[in-house]
């Protein structure tokens, strides 16, 4: 006998309008977005960075050089291609480019230390880098000599705009590069064509976007050009701005959210992606005056930071129509505080890497609730053409208001993790995504996030896998035992903290743990606390107990 869902009914339909409700056909790709948006508005700016421009036209231009120099320097159809890179218009139209090419890009956190970039670059098995010279310079060369990379182009921050902000650009030019790696710049500025007969398709995997495990090394989701467009679809018809509006870019553009809620949606809408490198508040605040977004998204530390600043007016936000919340739990009490004193109200929602940023969203027209019970704001109802559920631990639909798994099925979710078939079916069992976060649905059709299934500790949107950070502790000479657990942060959702016991005979100061950690990884995975305890609590097999050590945080 086969039961009947009783999420199948979908009751967050009521909850969106006839446009939200509607089927949507998105572009193949984004190239054939571009593409489009180049014959509707060729002079249109695509781009603008600081007191730099760059309109359809040029953008469509630039990328088919870069494609067309990948494709001469021998890279195939389905190669992948790391970029590492800040909110610039290389990353723009080094993605570009890739994709014109026919490659598959795996996005890089250019936070990651060397031997985070060597892991990422050996399990996608990498033919190509692009990354800032900087980077290049610092230890990337290093890494990709012992790699299976044959292609690299560097990119100059400084490039496509004179003002040189020193807020976030930094106080030099780098010399250009010199043994293998080219300028990326001059290749785009080298008139190549992009090679004929390499165009994505929609089920051709655009991205391998890692993220980490919950029990294992990180993992890379497959992304497909189809995920990426029709989550930019939906979100272009559901919302409402303006064709050719301004987009600016707050959420980086290598995360899946503004990968696909900034740069996809704008380019589906033939609007200007407004960047500024990386987030710095008050660099934010001057580009929202300059630029006069209609749309932005970003984790709540980022509003929090720019709230706090001491320039900061209703003013600089007087522009948006729509300012959106995701990738880090969002307290009501900041929505409130944050709507009081500038204006704008803060639109939660909830995605993964695996469902190519959103699967639900408070819709335009309303107000997310909150749970009278747990004081938990609702992320969202989901989209016409996606499914969520509540599961047990077998995978059992549990009724509403029930916590449970959240189970997500639609267009977006991705095809599983590159190279790992069995993660893949424990994670997408029958093409459903179990996304290790706990929370549950009322009978509205609102969702609610409340708790994360496993161990992962959730920085402004960012995971970070505790074995990992315990891994770099174990190396330090006077460390005995450590354990790594996520704490509550006002400012970032959560943080890191260690918990270390000393070798006999040796002494180390939580100081001196936290500065090594930063040596070794991305800011966001370092400890920013530590503690040195005589023992770790252990059950009697040896196993440290994580949870003992939650409950003295």
């Amino acid at each position: 006998m086969t039961t009947v869902s009783i999420y199948s009914a979908q009751p967050w339909l009521g909850r969106l309008n006839e446009a939200q409700r509607a089927a949507v056909d998105p572009a193949v790709s984004l190239v054939h977005a571009l593409r489009a948006a180049v014959a509707r508005a060729p002079e249109r700016t695509a781009l603008a960075y600081f007191d730099g421009r760059l309109d359809y036209r040029a953008t469509d231009a630039l990328s088919d050089a870069i494609a067309g120099h990948l494709a001469a320097r021998g890279l195939a159809r389905g190669d992948r291609v790391a970029l590492m890179l800040q909110n610039t218009p290389h990353f723009v139209l080094a993605l570009l480019g890739a994709w014109k090419a026919g490659a598959t890009v795996v996005p890089l956190n250019p936070s990651y230390k060397s031997a985070e970039v060597a892991h990422i670059l050996a399990d996608a098995e990498a033919t190509a880098v692009i990354c800032a010279d900087s980077t290049w310079e610092a230890y990337l060369r290093e890494t990709v000599e012992v790699s299976a990379v044959r292609i690299v182009l560097t990119a100059c921050d400084f490039d496509f705009q004179s003002r040189d902000d020193p807020r976030v650009l930094g106080l030099t030019r780098l010399p250009s590069p010199d043994g293998d790696a080219a300028d990326l710049l001059t290749v785009a500025r080298g008139g190549l064509a992009a090679p004929a007969g390499r165009d994505p398709a929609a089920g051709d995997t655009a991205l391998i976007s890692y993220t980490s495990g919950t029990c294992g090394s990180p993992k890379g989701a497959m992304n497909s050009h189809a995920n990426i467009m029709v989550n930019a679809e939906r979100q272009r018809a559901g919302q409402p701005i303006a064709d050719g509006a301004c987009y600016f870019a707050l959420a980086p553009l290598f995360h899946i959210t503004g990968m696909v809620c900034e740069l996809a949606a704008c380019v589906a809408n033939a609007g200007t992606l407004a960047l500024a490198h990386h987030f710095q508040p008050g660099v934010v605040l001057d580009a929202f005056t300059e630029h006069r977004p209609a749309y932005t998204v970003g984790p709540a530390p980022a509003f929090m930071a720019l709230a706090a600043h001491p320039d900061v007016t209703p003013d600089h936000f007087s522009s948006f129509r729509m300012v959106s919340s995701g990738g880090a739990p969002l307290p009501p009490a900041l929505v409130e505080k944050f709507r009081a004193r500038l204006g704008p109200y803060l639109r939660n929602g909830y995605g993964l890497t695996e469902s190519t940023a959103g699967c639900a969203s408070v819709p335009p027209q309303t107000e997310a609730p909150v749970d009278p019970v747990s004081g938990t704001l609702s992320v969202g109802v989901p989209g016409p053409d996606t499914v969520v559920r509540i599961v047990d631990e077998k995978g059992g639909e549990l009724p509403f208001g029930e916590h449970g798994e959240i189970a997500v099925r639609g267009p977006q979710v991705a095809a599983g993790y590159w190279n790992d078939p069995v993660a893949t079916e424990e994670t997408f069992p029958d093409g459903e995504l179990r996304t290790g976060d706990i929370g549950f649905m009322d009978p509205d059709g609102w969702l609610y996030v409340v708790d994360r299934k496993k161990d992962m500790i959730n920085v402004s949107g960012l995971k970070v896998w505790p074995r990992e950070v315990e891994d770099v502790l174990y190396t330090h000479p006077a460390v005995r035992e450590a354990a790594v657990i996520g704490v509550p942060d006002a400012y970032r959702g959560e943080s890191v903290k260690a918990y270390v016991s000393a070798r006999p005979g040796a002494t180390v100061e939580p100081a001196e743990l936290t500065a090594y950690c930063r040596e070794r990884l991305a800011t966001y995975k370092c400890p920013r606390e530590a503690e040195i305890l005589p023992e770790l609590p252990k059950t009697t097999s040896g196993k440290i107990l994580r949870r003992e050590l939650r409950s003295r945080s």
